[in-house]
């Protein structure tokens, strides 16, 4: 299996033509405002229907959601597991070391003298440190980056595009991390997951009878 440019393009063009408008759109704000004015712009914006909302589809972020599909995968095909799991592992290992690498503080430590200014959803936990890049921006984009990969229909692309987004903007929304996390969290979980993929799914193994298989289709087998 060999896959070129092109194919490429079809694969991700869906995904990829939408999120270059936004990325060229966050270019813009951010050469306009300041961190602390892009911040206290979405945490000043708040509906009770949001309040309940966010912490839902952050979860859609989280990393056990990510390996819980991966386990429903490998009942059904090993290639596509391992490819979701792997792509979640790389993304997620390297994310983590980048945010010890920075130890940039969060919203709360960045702002604890003005604590008083700010809206904290009641329920959530704050956390102080490590807030660069946003891990669950980076597990957003690269999940939806690898469904849509197994994906025939690309136009999911779109839809899934915008659940990615929805998820990054819950991070800044529920004040656990910045405009900026969340905007190079996104780059690097798209990037480095269609380099994986383009890279590791054109390994011959792969593409073996035995890895389109699951566990349920084996036991059946046996």
């Amino acid at each position: 299996m060999n896959k070129g440019l092109k194919d490429i393009w079809n694969d991700v063009k869906y995904f990829l033509i939408p999120y270059a408008v936004v990325l060229l759109t966050c270019l813009v704000i951010k050469l306009n405002f300041t961190k602390d004015e892009i911040y206290f712009a979405v945490n000043s914006r708040h509906t009770t229907w949001q309040d309940t909302l966010a912490p839902y589809v952050t979860d859609l972020g989280n990393g056990w959601t990510t390996v819980s599909l991966a386990a429903i995968l490998l009942l059904f095909n090993f290639r596509k597991s391992f490819l979701l799991a792997s792509s979640y592992a790389l993304t997620s290992i390297t994310a983590q070391g980048l945010k010890f690498i920075f130890d940039a503080p969060r919203p709360k430590l960045y702002f604890a003298k003005q604590l008083d200014k700010i809206y904290f959803i009641k329920g959530t936990d704050q956390l102080s440190y490590h807030s660069f890049p946003s891990g669950h921006t980076v597990t957003a984009f690269s999940t939806s980056m690898v469904i849509l990969y197994f994906l025939k229909k690309k136009q999911w692309g779109t839809l899934l595009f915008i659940v990615a987004c929805c998820v990054g903007y819950s991070r800044m929304y529920l004040s656990q991390h910045f405009f900026e996390d969340v905007t190079i969290g996104s780059i690097f979980g798209f990037l480095v997951t269609i380099i994986w993929l383009y890279w590791v799914d054109n390994k011959a193994f792969l593409h073996h009878p035995t890895w389109g298989r699951g566990l349920l289709s084996s036991k059946q087998t046996n």
